[in-house]
């Protein structure tokens, strides 16, 4: 392992990339610290720490999440690359659903550039749509326990906002690009982990708080809780990079074909599906879909009856949370699946080209067949990406751990997307070393990327 880290500075290209990468990454870091002007940016912070003690998990929070801290401090990145990541999600769907945009997706490189400008389009929109509702409600001190966060309300600083949130989102997006042309790996899924691990050193502050070792009477964590929770993330770790890369392999078998002199086919191969198709897009609708309740409660009175029940229901990771967080994770494992895995096109496929299933007839049987493995795979992976989903949760109520940045790290979105961003550049990495003759980081077997 530590003899193909060195390699990888000994090929100029690859280290040229890997430097591109980490000055771009280092460029977006410094971004999400220059502030919006016209926001007060220590008053909305104080408010996002009386939120988390009052009201638990929002989509605020889970925003800020993805953005690093950006959305606390509304700096000009606020809005993170979240609205890329959602247009991206509408025009996924829309492409299977849309007949027009399902042919345009089928042209090729073509019909790729002309999706990828039309989620550009789509990323603007919604950054001027969320860009404006987001000013509209800084300027309302009923939503801030009577602060004020905009000393000077009114048009121009609408305008400002927005024009600011977009442009910033916009550059983001340019960022990610770049990385992907010039440097290693997925320029916007690089981002995002960068996002995520800029919390981990003040969720490592925070625990070293709670243990206090040199304060025991101050002490909110035991010795046991500190060494469990670090070998459990380990444990965390190895079990996503294993369901990460499993997959079912079915045999493919392809019929000699003898056209003139040359002989085509009579290969065998498989066709993989893997056991997490949907990964954490399940657990990113099924998140925002059971924090926007509590998110909308926090625009009532405190007093009111929909405040109490929602940030009651959100603060208690129960029994009810969890079940509901379950049930939501699986609903959208199945309905993403449905999305992007076809069956009939597949076995369409397969037979256009002369290939089949052994012991399956091509056709309709090979489509039945697929969706029969498809079916069942989706739900041993729904399993585990709702055990992963509530695994945060979990920890705090049996370890006690009293705050919720800690526990993220152990499961959810945190842990499935940092896996899989680091799998999918460390693959992109060794194809590079073994292609310049050098050793990889896998001696035996390959890493495979993520879809």
């Amino acid at each position: 392992m530590f003899d193909s880290l060195a390699n990888i500075f000994k090929i100029q290209d690859l280290r040229r990339k890997i430097l591109i990468t980490l000055g771009l990454i280092f460029i977006y870091r410094i971004g999400c610290f220059i502030p919006t002007p016209g926001v007060d940016g220590q008053a909305l912070s104080q408010f996002f720490e009386k939120l988390a003690q009052k009201q638990g998990a929002t989509l605020f929070g889970f925003i800020n999440l993805f953005t690093g801290g950006a959305l606390r401090r509304l700096s000009v990145f606020a809005l993170g690359i979240m609205p890329y990541i959602s247009a991206s999600i509408i025009m996924q769907l829309l492409t299977a659903v849309v007949p027009a945009l399902e042919k345009i997706a089928k042209e090729g490189r073509a019909g790729y550039e002309k999706i990828n400008q039309y989620t550009r389009y789509g990323t603007v929109l919604l950054c001027i749509i969320q860009g404006f509702f987001l000013s509209l409600w800084l300027e309302n001190k009923g939503n801030f326990f009577g602060m004020t966060i905009v000393p000077y309300p009114g048009f121009l600083f609408r305008l400002n906002t927005v024009v600011t949130l977009c442009a910033g989102t916009i550059f983001i997006m340019w960022l990610g690009e770049q990385i992907q042309e010039r440097g290693i790996g997925n320029g916007i899924s690089l981002i995002i982990t960068a996002s995520i691990l800029s919390r981990l050193p003040s969720s490592l502050y925070q625990i070293w708080v709670f243990y206090s070792p040199f304060n025991p009477a101050q002490r909110q964590i035991s010795t046991f809780t500190v060494v469990s929770l670090f070998i459990l993330w380990f444990l965390v770790i190895v079990g996503v990079v294993l369901f990460s890369q499993a997959q079912r392999r079915i045999p493919v078998q392809y019929a000699r074909r003898v056209v003139g002199r040359r002989v085509y086919g009579g290969q065998s191969t498989y066709l993989p599906i893997r056991v997490d198709m949907a990964g954490v897009i399940a657990i990113i609708f099924a998140q925002s879909v059971l924090l926007f309740p509590s998110t909308l409660a926090t625009f009532f009175p405190k007093a009111s009856f929909l405040n109490r029940i929602f940030s009651q229901f959100i603060r208690s990771q129960g029994l009810w949370y969890n079940l509901s967080y379950v049930i939501l994770i699986i609903f959208f494992m199945y309905f993403y699946t449905a999305i992007v895995f076809n069956p009939v096109e597949i076995a369409n496929n397969l037979k256009k080209y002369g290939g089949f299933i052994p012991g399956v007839r091509p056709g309709e049987n090979t489509a039945k067949y697929l969706d029969y493995i498809a079916t069942r795979l989706v739900f041993a992976g729904a399993i585990y990406i709702s055990l992963i989903a509530i695994l945060p949760s979990l920890i705090m109520r049996t370890f006690n751990i009293p705050s919720y940045a800690i526990a993220s790290f152990f499961g959810g979105t945190t842990i499935l997307i940092f896996v899989g961003v680091m799998l999918d550049t460390m693959r992109q990495i060794e194809s590079q070393l073994i292609l310049h003759h050098y050793q990889g980081f896998m001696k035996k077997g390959k890493l495979r990327g993520r879809r």
